[in-house]
């Protein structure tokens, strides 16, 4: 369990920020894997993880890794016109849930991670994910994306499973695809978003890093709701 992972830091940076505990929004596909990624960092079954194509989460759900690290489980996206709507409703909604501090009005959710599918198969969606839900209803300096799956990106080829990591030909061409998708959503949106990093939940595979990405690139101060629109 990843509850005392880099704690010091990240008490360090929630008092920067002056709040308690960081919400991270965590969405993608459906497929993409949020529930055995949150299976993962908390080292056991809090959410069920769905089987075959049908999506398993269909409501907006909370798990505290500890007292300062909270990660909001959403409905993935890829399910059909009319469930689409629906669950894109719900994630906007939870992205302008709002508290007030000071007569000032600031955003619930500080950080959105988008975990996208690294076997590739359903770019589109994810794209239309963030170029037309998250980029426009949350500020782009806040906006992180992981790839899942790497045991799974070249269809599970040069995938060593009795070490649980990737084989050279494997790692390069991991290597190759965040900086593609890094490039395309620059293209798509004009976003820079920070290099992703590529894991695989399913076998506890670089799951370090992405703690690391979320650590490293958490906000210094609350989340300016008014700011929303003008900075994204």
């Amino acid at each position: 369990m990843y509850k005392d992972y880099r704690l010091a830091d990240v008490l360090t940076n929630l008092m920067v920020m002056g709040i308690s505990p960081l919400d991270v929004m965590v969405t993608g596909v459906t497929g993409a894997g949020k529930s055995t990624t949150l299976n993962s960092l908390f080292q056991k079954e809090i959410t069920t993880i769905g089987k075959g194509v049908e999506p398993e989460t269909m409501t907006l759900d909370s798990y505290s890794l500890n007292d300062s690290f909270r990660l909001w489980d959403t409905p993935g996206l890829g399910d059909g016109i009319q469930s689409d709507m629906e669950h894109s409703k719900k994630i906007i909604d939870l992205l302008y849930k709002d508290y007030y501090k000071d007569n000032n009005q600031y955003g619930f959710i500080d950080v959105v991670l988008i975990i996208i599918e690294g076997s590739n198969r359903d770019m589109g969606t994810s794209y239309k994910l963030l170029n037309e839900i998250i980029v426009p209803n949350f500020q782009k300096d806040r906006i992180l994306v992981a790839v899942n799956q790497a045991d799974m990106a070249m269809k599970g080829r040069y995938w060593n499973k009795k070490e649980n990591r990737p084989e050279k030909k494997l790692k390069d061409f991991l290597e190759t695809q965040v900086d593609s998708i890094q490039r395309r959503v620059k293209e798509g949106t004009g976003v820079d978003i920070i290099r992703p990093v590529y894991y695989s939940a399913e076998y506890n595979y670089n799951i370090d890093k992405l703690m690391d990405l979320l650590i490293d690139n958490m906000p210094r101060e609350r989340r300016n709701l008014k700011l929303v629109g003008i900075n994204s």
